[in-house]
């Protein structure tokens, strides 16, 4: 007889106050495949991915279980796990490819979790691993930033859960680089400051003219979670040879304004690894670990600030509405009952 568990699923795209935008279900408990891990779920975060995906991609009637961030603990291994057994408490940021973490039991390869920081609960962690991932690959991998490196970065959407991660990382790990952030109001603007933000600026306003009053002389990278109809006035602001890396997606994208100061572009996609079965993919395992051990350490914290209870359709709509909004400072989390 084959085990089912609840879950929360969409069947086609609805708007999210439509109470068919996503409903309880009963599916079947995932298979274990030789490398996964299967998780007992205690906490899931919402992202703009989740949203994303539930407004564009139709599943014609068949349930889909969305969510990607995830806490929880260790029920069971494949026969090739190596990193966990079961107890371990872990933490993760899931597959595109798989079945989302929004239901009781989730299996997902052990090469792309890691064990949860001691220090946090389940729904602080549950904030964490996407945003920190992103965060991680794109300030380390892409714009190649090292504890000697310096110059000015502007964060565009730092209010958000990968902005406020940029900042800590930043802050903890880079600290002789000056961080401009974007901020729409004064609460905004505490909270990147007490990030690590050495100057706000009001993305609402004037981006061009208020960067500049602060860096005269031009900046040396942006981290963009807002690159649409932007690329002209990164290109002014940006020195010769200056980076850029954006983590949205925007319908268009002409970055020939930025070829005679010869700036590069990059895009940060953290699912990239998981998606393409990346050779390195145990790379997240590691990243994640050593983020635990920071927030073990209490140099990075979490970016939690809003918690639903319990997992299920009710609430994982609420969720998605703050989600959209586009005006959410941190993370949403939705947390089991204790």
């Amino acid at each position: 007889m084959t085990e089912t568990m609840k879950a929360v699923a969409y069947t086609r795209s609805l708007p999210i106050d439509d109470p068919a935008s996503l409903t309880d279900v009963v599916v079947d408990v995932p298979s274990v495949r030789p490398r996964d891990i299967l998780v007992d779920v205690r906490a899931v975060s919402v992202n703009p991915v989740d949203v994303k995906v539930r407004a564009g991609n139709d599943p014609h009637g068949e349930p889909k279980v969305l969510g990607f961030d995830a806490a929880g603990v260790v029920r069971a291994v494949g026969a090739d796990v190596s990193l966990f057994t079961p107890g371990d408490e872990v933490y993760y940021a899931g597959d595109l490819g798989r079945p989302g973490t929004d239901s009781e039991l989730h299996a997902v390869d052990e090469r792309i979790v890691a064990k949860k920081p001691t220090t946090l609960d389940f729904a602080e962690a549950a904030a964490l691993p996407l945003t920190a991932i992103t965060a991680w690959e794109g300030l380390f991998d892409k714009l190649r930033i090292t504890a000697e490196s310096t110059g000015t970065l502007l964060m565009v959407g730092a209010t958000g859960g990968v902005g406020s991660l940029v900042l800590q990382f930043l802050r903890v790990l880079a600290p002789r680089v000056r961080v401009i952030a974007t901020a729409a109001d004064e609460d905004a603007e505490k909270w990147v400051r007490s990030l690590g933000a050495a100057e706000v600026v009001n993305h609402r306003r004037d981006l061009r003219g208020d960067v500049r009053r602060v860096a005269p002389d031009g900046i040396d990278y942006v981290f963009t979670a807002h690159s649409s109809g932007q690329v002209e006035i990164y290109a002014d602001l940006l020195t010769p040879f200056g980076q850029i890396v954006a983590i949205d997606d925007p319908e268009t994208l002409d970055v020939l304004p930025l070829k005679t100061k010869a700036i590069s572009w990059h895009w940060e996609f953290m699912f990239a690894r998981p998606m393409h079965d990346a050779s390195d993919l145990v790379r997240q395992h590691e990243l994640l670990t050593r983020v635990a051990e920071l927030v073990d350490a209490g140099v990075v914290r979490t970016t939690v600030t809003t918690v639903l209870s319990p997992i299920d359709a009710e609430q994982l709509r609420e969720a998605h509405r703050l989600v959209e909004t586009g005006h959410v400072r941190g993370k949403v989390v939705v947390a089991a009952r204790s």
